[in-house]
């Protein structure tokens, strides 16, 4: 399928833009109204690690959250698409303490030695994610933030810190990271987070208090389970990889997580195994149809070494909740593909047919027009994707 021949039914459709985040900063690859012509722009925002990014479909503004080490946390704004962007700092790195000792180094990064508002407390930016009027982001180690004004400035959402479990959490191989934050568009007070690897923390009160969601059904196919991911308690496993609600069907969630893809039909309380017919369990991205509850694509990878399973990659589509399984390939690498695809590195849009993009670690961006039927490499050559996201602007 030749993504540059696609053209869409009649009807407007909004502009689209895929905001790709990498080791070596953002990227953005424009493809109109027509999702056509494909045009990539970066790398954006210094240079920094880009974990996250989320837009604005009414405004077209875009935030970048990232970090590391080096530069500490951060959140980056552009309001003109992509052409400036102005630095929100939020905690230090190791480039703070060089810039104290050289003044020539401190004006190179543009430090200008103000107080930052979370001193050392986390190193990076994991997940962004606008509510309402409210703009959330997630960090690591696992802490929630949120602010008001458009990410100028940010405090802390204690009602997650100082839940009672806290002292249970525990790191999972790329530490504990707060990488996902979904909510209700009707009610925006209604959130969910994925931790890794603590679990799914859930909020009806805009997070002045929390519930941890973690809990298997009473199903009695599971009773007695020893599945690895139900380590005690009849609970699923904590190492929640990617979280996703299913838009206009109440509170019906998928997760992928460490050992399989789970389905919740009641926001989060009793979750039931929907792994059945995938080559594995293992795997980090879930997407989920715009309007379809029930249909929804994983990426399966090989447990150990996080490549795809034969080194043939595949999407596996569902379109019936998870209940059967069909392995789509048209258009991806089918002969030594090793590439890995991140928690975060899988989005959709809203278009008709729905579109489907994932970034690898090999720097390549796929895009499926029709639902993942078929898929075309939209960009190529670029640093590790870490993230991708998509922005409609209306």
């Amino acid at each position: 399928m030749d993504i540059n021949a696609y053209q869409p039914k009649e009807g407007d459709m909004p502009e689209l833009t895929i905001l790709v985040g990498t080791t070596k900063g953002a990227f953005l690859i424009s493809g109109g109204a027509d999702r056509s012509g494909w045009e990539v722009t970066g790398p954006h925002c210094d240079g920094w690690a880009i974990n996250h990014l989320a837009g604005d479909p009414k405004t077209g503004t875009i935030w970048a959250g990232g970090g590391g080490d080096f530069h500490g946390a951060g959140v980056f704004r552009s309001e003109d698409g992509g052409k400036s962007w102005e630095r929100t700092r939020l905690t230090e790195g190791q480039m703070d303490g060089w810039a104290k000792e050289e003044p020539e180094m401190a004006a190179m990064f543009g430090i200008t030695g103000e107080k930052l508002p979370f001193g050392t407390d986390f190193k990076q930016i994991w997940s962004l994610h606008r509510a309402g009027d409210t703009l959330y982001a997630g960090t690591k180690p696992a802490s929630l933030l949120k602010s008001t004004d458009d990410g100028k400035t940010w405090e802390l959402v204690e009602g997650l810190t100082n839940h009672p479990s806290r002292e249970e959490w525990s790191p999972g191989g790329a530490g504990l990271v707060l990488h996902t934050i979904i909510s209700d568009p009707e009610d925006p007070k209604k959130m969910w987070v994925g931790i890794s690897a603590a679990g799914i923390f859930a909020t009806e009160d805009g997070g002045e208090t929390w519930e941890r969601r973690n809990r298997m059904t009473n199903a009695a196919a599971h009773e007695g389970h020893d599945h690895p991911a139900g380590p005690s308690g009849g609970e699923v496993g904590h190492c929640v990889h990617n979280l996703r609600r299913a838009p206009g069907a109440g509170d019906l969630l998928y997760q992928q997580n460490h050992h399989g893809v789970w389905r919740s039909a009641d926001g989060g309380r009793n979750w039931e195994e929907r792994t059945e017919g995938l080559p594995s369990p293992f795997g980090f991205p879930v997407q989920v149809h715009p309007r379809d509850p029930q249909m929804l694509w994983v990426l399966p990878l090989e447990e150990n070494n996080r490549v795809p399973m034969d080194a043939a990659a595949a999407v596996w589509r569902s379109t019936d909740g998870g209940e059967t399984w069909e392995a789509k390939r048209d258009g991806l690498p089918q002969k030594g593909c090793y590439f890995t695809v991140l928690r975060q590195a899988m989005a959709g849009d809203t278009a008709e047919p729905a579109g489907v993009y994932f970034g690898t670690n090999s720097g390549s961006v796929f895009a499926s027009l029709d639902e993942g039927e078929s898929w075309i490499e939209v960009a190529e050559h670029l640093p590790t994707v870490l993230t991708v996201e998509v922005l409609e602007r209306v």
